[in-house]
């Protein structure tokens, strides 16, 4: 019996180790907008990292980035890393296109 709990402890300590080191990485991916009337602002929705956390999102088109806080959850659309507040939409020069190829940075 302690070994099956041991073996699942161990288990659930490396899933753990596996989880934060990818979550240290950059991410790329494309990237989308919405609005939130509830929190206004330079704000984005991650399916994975904590709320509040604070990344730095670039578009890889033309090269500009913004700092963004986590406050949501998304976006669900398959191949799709990043929903992005319409405010921080518009300072990367995205809206026009709506979707576009951007690397997150964990800052």
């Amino acid at each position: 019996m302690k070994s099956t709990i041991s073996a699942a402890c161990a288990a659930a300590l490396m899933a753990s180790v596996a989880m934060s080191s990818t979550a240290l990485a950059d991410q790329y991916g494309l990237a989308t907008y919405y609005h939130n009337p509830w929190h206004p602002g330079l704000i984005a929705a991650h399916l994975t990292l904590p709320f509040g956390t604070r990344v730095r999102v670039t578009n890889l088109d033309n090269g500009r980035s913004v700092v963004v806080v986590i406050v949501d959850r998304g976006p669900y659309a398959y191949g799709r890393i990043i929903d992005l507040s319409d405010v921080a939409a518009d300072v990367l020069g995205m809206r026009r296109a709506g979707v576009v190829h951007v690397r997150v940075e964990l800052i």
